[in-house]
């Protein structure tokens, strides 16, 4: 199961609302959700919460260290309180997904996420989950800095909070452990479209004998 809750961001007002705050968005929510309030814990270096969650003791943490350093709160958390990495989840800004978009994953490279990169040093490994929040790409590499360390449009804001509210709902399978429908929920944005009814075997018939009427009338 998930036992730490972690999103990741850089403090103070001036980056409140810029797309690398995505992850503190996303524990915002989750507090809120759980009817809970993240206090300064300068033990581990960030806001912290505790809740009790089916029996079991559950964190959530947004590190205070500026994304760089977010590994530095996170160990200290991690550490303390024996938590493996395996049951850690970082809610991140991603890049490479669509605003409106998320993804689930277990492991694999920090793809030059500087606060992934800094908990990969920090933990030791990378198998740890994250859960990658789309803020899109500006297109240009050399854009990146500035379009994380800025606001997104109103529509990708909408669309980012919408991915947040849905990903909310995948925490009770977070929290048994389900990661698989934990990851359709996550992975799932929009309803599939009903397919239109096929006519069955009488009407198509009768579609066909009318065609073949228009065609021989004169």
């Amino acid at each position: 199961m998930i036992r730490l809750f972690i999103g990741l961001g850089n403090p103070g007002a001036d980056y409140a609302d810029t797309r690398h705050n995505a992850g503190f968005w996303w524990i915002d929510a989750l507090a809120r959700e759980l009817n809970t309030t993240l206090v300064m814990d300068k033990s581990y270096h960030g806001l912290v919460a505790r809740v009790s969650l089916q029996g079991q003791p559950v964190w959530l943490l947004k590190p205070q260290t500026f994304m760089n350093l977010s590994g530095k709160s996170v160990a200290a958390l991690a550490n303390f309180f024996k938590i493996a990495p395996q049951d850690i989840l970082v809610a991140h800004d991603e890049l490479d997904i669509a605003p409106g978009e998320a993804k689930l994953k277990l492991g694999g490279s920090h793809a030059g996420h500087n606060g992934l990169r800094d908990i990969h040093a920090q933990l030791g490994t990378d198998q740890y989950w994250r859960l990658r929040l789309g803020v899109g790409h500006p297109g240009n590499k050399a854009e990146v800095v500035n379009w994380v360390l800025k606001k997104p449009s109103l529509d990708h804001r909408i669309a980012i909070d919408q991915t947040i509210d849905r990903a909310l709902k995948a925490v009770p399978h977070f929290l048994t452990g389900d990661m698989q429908r934990a990851t359709l929920l996550v992975h799932t944005s929009k309803p599939a479209r009903p397919k239109p009814p096929r006519p069955d075997n009488a009407a198509a018939a009768d579609i066909a004998l009318d065609t073949t009427k228009t065609k021989t009338e004169p």
